[in-house]
C-alpha cells in the first residue's frame, strides 16, 4: 500500500444551538490517502489481491491513529468510515478497500464494537466533501450518536489515489431531544426485528 500522506483531526464542540454543551461532543477524523492500485489498468475483474494486500494495512493504521487519538478504544462511543476515490477510479474501488472485514475488524475489535460501521464511498476530485456518518458502536438505534462528520483534504485524492478516513465520537449530539427508534417501535407496535413492520 503505498501511502502518501495521513490526517489526524479532532473537533470539539462547546455551544450548540446558543446553548453550551454540559459535555463537548468530540469527533475524531483518520485519514489516509493511498495510490489506487488499480488507477490506470483498465477494468480489472478481480481486486482480491490489493483488498488483501493494503486493506489490513489501512485499518491498523487508521485504528492506531483513533485510539492514540482518543485514549482508548473504550472511550469511543460511536464510529464510520468512508472513502474518496480519484476521478480515475470507479467507485468499486474505493468501497473495495473500507467494504471488507480485513479493514473493519481492527477497529470494531479495538473498540470493542457490536454495531455495523457506517460508511460512505464516493468519487470526486481533490478537496472532495468527506463525509463520515456515525453511529452508536453498540447500539443502533440510539439516535443521539446519529452524527456525520463533514470534512476535506485540499490536495486529495488526486486522480490516481484514493482516500480512506475512519471517524469516531466520544459524546453523542449536544441537547439531543429527539429518543431512540425504540419508543418509535413502541408507538407503532412494531418490533425492533422488523421495524418497518413487512
Amino acid at each position: 500500500m503505498d501511502i502518501r500522506k495521513t490526517l489526524l483531526q479532532v473537533e470539539t464542540t462547546l455551544v450548540e444551538g446558543g446553548k453550551a454543551a454540559s459535555k463537548p461532543l468530540k469527533l475524531f477524523t483518520a485519514i489516509a490517502v493511498v495510490r489506487n492500485p488499480w488507477a490506470g489498468r483498465g477494468f480489472v475483474d478481480d481486486l482480491k489481491p490489493e483488498i488483501h494486500a493494503g486493506a489490513p494495512i489501512l485499518g491498523e493504521l487508521l485504528t492506531r491513529m483513533i485510539l492514540e487519538a482518543v485514549g482508548s478504544g473504550e472511550a469511543v462511543e460511536a464510529y464510520g468510515k468512508s472513502a474518496v476515490v480519484g476521478l480515475d477510479g470507479e467507485i468499486e474501488h474505493a468501497s473495495a478497500l473500507i467494504h471488507t472485514l480485513r479493514f473493519g475488524n481492527h477497529y470494531r475489535q479495538a473498540v470493542g464494537a457490536k454495531s455495523y460501521l457506517a460508511f460512505c464511498n464516493t468519487r470526486g476530485p481533490a478537496n472532495a466533501p468527506v463525509m463520515i456518518p456515525l453511529m452508536d458502536k453498540n447500539d443502533e438505534g440510539r439516535r443521539s450518536h446519529y452524527l456525520t462528520i463533514q470534512t476535506s483534504v485540499p490536495d486529495a485524492p488526486a486522480a490516481g489515489e484514493i482516500l480512506v478516513a475512519l471517524g469516531a465520537s466520544v459524546g453523542g449530539r449536544p441537547h439531543h431531544r429527539i429518543g431512540d427508534r425504540y419508543q418509535d417501535l413502541k408507538d407503532l407496535g412494531h418490533d425492533v426485528a422488523n421495524p418497518a413492520a413487512v
